[in-house]
Parts: C-alpha cells; structure tokens; sequence
C-alpha cells in the first residue's frame, strides 16, 4: 500500500514557540482546545486519521514525566518482531521512541475526551530488558530500522497494521522537522494562539537537529486560512518542498 497521507498539526504562540510560560494561562488553554477540537472533537475537520504521533521527550513532558521504566535485564529474550496488544482502538497515540526509554505505567493516556492505546515506536536499539518492559505493561509496539529509527519504515508499518488512511504528527521541532526532510509530510496545520511569552530559546515549530535532519530552506503553499471562536488562527498550509537559491 502506498504509505498514509502525514499532517502536522500544532499550536504556536505568536513569538513561534510551541512551548512556553503562554500554554497553562486562560489563552493558551483555550487555544489549546481549538487545536484539541479540530483533530479529536466530535465534529473534528480532520476525520480519517486513527490517532497522533509525538517525540519522546512530547512524551516524557506530558505522560511518563521521566520516570525510570522497571526494566529486568535477566527477562527472557522476547520474539522478535512487532507487539500489537490492541489492533482495533478508536484511537492510537504512537510514541517515537527508537532507543526505548519511557516509563508507561498504562497501555493508555487520556487526552481532553480522548483515550488512546499507546503503541512506541522503536529502532533495533531498543534493548530486550526494555521490549519485555512493554510487553508486561500491554504496551504494544513497533520496531522500524536498525541502529537508525526508520520513519519511513514506521509511517508504513503503522498504515498497515492498524489500516489508518491518515496519521497526525504532533511531534515537538526535531521530529516535525525530520518528517519535512525525509519527504514524509503532506500538510501543516497550525493553530496560532493569540499570546506570546518571549521566552528565549523555546522550542519552534521546526528546529533541525544535524544528527537526524539538517537545515534547508523548504517552501510551503496557502490552502486555507480561518479565525477560530477564541481568537485564535488557523493556518493550513501544503508541504512544496526544497527552495532553489534566487536567480538559480
């Protein structure tokens, strides 16, 4: 099959930060919930994906809260391969984590209204003690690439097992970037809050990180434009690609 279609979709404060001091005030919660509404809410604009992909440390920061996974290094090595404890969820929160690190305490997270499975997504690096970790939490899981996490590998796989048409990527500025890079990403969806905090060096949007994705000047098209009941802004835009150098 040919892999699923990728949008991102996030929230921005005006200064272009995806986190900050803004996000726990009355703006930026109630920015928070536009941005929760169009992609999970009952009448939600983006209708054929079955759940969102987020980085590790997205993870860490609101679930894991990094703990320490309670790993025994004398389990039994585990079939290779895939884990799936759930193939039929509403919903799927899938967990880049290629070196397998966080500490579930639940197959599950629970967001706004929505409760998804958690499904990690991990490289060959990710030890036995660690996958035998998420086995007895009833975490599943999905091994894409060897030393290197695959995201092409994984965008793939995750169309294929679970039959989803469309995947979210809420993924911090690494990941997001890394997607636009690799060619993987279709869309993005932003919603800009009507706040700024001027924190310096906050996260953006889309921050290359040169052992993964370098920088590249990459051009993205207009394709809709809409005020939301809070104030806030939402942006689409279409992924074009790669920018030639002028008179080039």
């Amino acid at each position: 099959m040919t892999r699923p279609r990728v949008f991102i979709h996030t929230h921005m404060s005006l200064d272009g930060k995806i986190v900050g001091a803004y996000l726990p005030t009355e703006v930026g919660v109630a920015s928070q919930r536009q941005y929760y509404e169009l992609v999970l809410g009952p009448d939600r604009a983006f209708d054929r994906h079955k759940g969102w992909l987020c980085g590790r440390v997205s993870s860490d920061d609101n679930f894991t809260h990094y703990r320490t996974p309670d790993l025994d290094e004398a389990a039994s090595p585990v079939p290779d391969g895939d884990f799936i404890t759930v193939a039929d969820a509403p919903m799927y929160y899938f967990s880049v984590d290629p070196s397998g690190v966080l500490a579930w305490e639940t197959n599950s997270i629970t967001y706004f209204e929505t409760t998804a499975h958690v499904v990690e997504i991990l490289s060959g690096r990710a030890s036995n003690a660690y996958k035998d970790f998420l086995r007895r939490k009833g975490v599943s899981y999905i091994v894409a690439g060897g030393n290197q996490l695959d995201l092409e590998e994984a965008v793939r796989k995750i169309g294929e097992i679970f039959g989803v048409q469309e995947i979210m990527l809420g993924g911090g500025g690494s990941l997001n970037w890394s997607f636009i890079r690799a060619g993987l990403c279709d869309e993005v969806s932003i919603v800009m809050t009507p706040a700024a905090d001027g924190t310096k060096g906050a996260q953006t949007l889309f921050e290359a990180n040169e052992r993964y994705a370098t920088p590249l000047p990459t051009a993205f098209k207009l394709k809709g434009m809409k005020p939301l009941a809070d104030g806030s802004i939402w942006l689409r835009y279409d992924v074009i690609g790669p920018i030639p150098k002028a008179g080039g």
